[in-house]
């Protein structure tokens, strides 16, 4: 079975997320979701066919999902070609992280200010060691995006918590530029838990300068795979 296969067979499951009152928009959290999991990867063509058989949804309804993810640039269209999983430019990266170090920042920041429960950050560094002890590398990068959302959820802003939800999924299209998840995953482990643990003990303006020291070389790091 194709990596194709796996992620559309796995859609089924899914199927009564949408049900028949699905709006498009819920058709496109589910496909963000894979996206963000890693199981669509830069360059997978999507089967109108299929997804629509996985879900249940009609191919208007999907056409409509395609378009709210392309302009969230997870997806483009090829023209004669059809729907494709988009895959990123070093420019897509820049600015990613110019908004990340905006956003990021700002959430640590309302943490200094107001009491926050840091559990679900907690959560998702277990999550990431867990999935290193197992050795499933690309596991590490789910725990890593599920971590930065919960950055993000610091502000207890919804608009916040959607904004990175769509910025972390894009970013996992970045991740699969790294021919070596292990290598590219793994010293981010200790990050995290630092960056936790600065959070705990309240010393939120270090935090704030760990993060922008993350950032920075994880940037750097994206760029050179991509363009060395």
């Amino acid at each position: 079975m194709t990596t194709a296969d796996g992620w559309l067979e796995s859609l089924t499951a899914d199927r009564g997320l949408v049900g028949r009152e699905s709006t498009a928009t819920r058709v496109a959290e589910v496909l963000r979701q894979r996206v963000a999991e890693g199981a669509l990867v830069p360059g997978t063509r999507l089967s109108e066919e299929g997804i629509c058989a996985a879900l249940g949804v009609s191919r208007n309804t999907l056409r409509e999902a395609f378009r709210l993810l392309s302009h969230e640039r997870l997806l483009e269209h090829v023209f004669n070609r059809g729907v494709f999983v988009r895959t990123p430019t070093p420019e897509d990266v820049r600015e990613l992280y110019r908004f990340r170090r905006i956003l990021e920042s700002a959430a640590v920041r309302h943490a200094a200010r107001c009491p926050v429960d840091l559990g679900a950050m907690r959560a998702a560094v277990d999550e990431g060691v867990n999935s290193a002890r197992e050795g499933d590398w690309p596991g590490v990068g789910t725990a890593n995006i599920h971590f930065h959302q919960r950055v993000g959820e610091l502000t207890g802003s919804a608009r916040m918590s959607e904004t990175m939800t769509h910025l972390l999924a894009e970013l996992r299209l970045v991740f699969h530029t790294m021919a070596d998840p292990r290598a590219f995953h793994q010293p981010y482990l200790p990050k995290n838990q630092h960056l936790l643990a600065l959070l705990e003990q309240g010393r939120c303006a270090e935090a704030e300068e760990h993060l922008l020291a993350y950032l920075d070389t994880a940037e750097r790091q994206l760029l050179a795979a991509m363009t060395g």
